[in-house]
């Protein structure tokens, strides 16, 4: 009765379309990641700047936060390299690796100052930039990995 059952399901899985594997490469990482990866980065700076071009604030304010994002994400992965060079015995002087902390410090800084004066934004609206302008870097410092990885599992092979 068994070897019945399994001639059946062997007959019934010829049937079904076979998928292809896609071949990686050792350390590359997977479609679904680096798709994640660049949807999360969409997304955040999406929202961010739906969020700005729907605030009712004054266009210094809305420059200010748009300004503080791009920084914040240019300071994200700057650092993100310099420590990935770093760790892979590509020289990287102390100043670059300095300002590249300094700056991503800086920005997160000037976000939370912006928002925690920011009299004009309702505590709800401040949670959202918030989140978005964490989400957007975290992201990028992910998308940025994940072009480095996938260079250098093809430089490999």
């Amino acid at each position: 009765m068994s070897n019945e059952n399994e001639v059946l399901l062997d007959k019934g899985k010829q049937n079904e379309p076979r998928k292809m594997k896609v071949e990686r490469k050792e350390g590359e990482p997977t479609p679904a990641f680096i798709g994640a990866s660049w949807a999360a980065l969409l997304v955040g700076v999406t929202a961010y700047f739906i969020g700005l071009f729907n605030a009712a604030m004054q266009l210094n304010e809305k420059g200010y936060y748009f300004a503080v994002l791009v920084f914040g994400l240019y300071a994200a992965v700057s650092l993100q390299k310099a420590v990935r060079d770093k760790d892979e015995g590509i020289p990287v002087t102390n100043i670059y690796y300095g300002i590249s902390w300094f700056a991503l410090i800086v920005s997160i800084a000037l976000m939370g100052i912006g928002l925690y004066n920011a009299g004009s934004i309702d505590l709800s609206e401040k949670g959202f930039y918030g989140m978005s302008f964490v989400l957007s870097l975290f992201a990028a410092i992910t998308v940025q990995k994940n072009i480095r990885d996938t260079q250098r599992a093809r430089e490999r092979s």
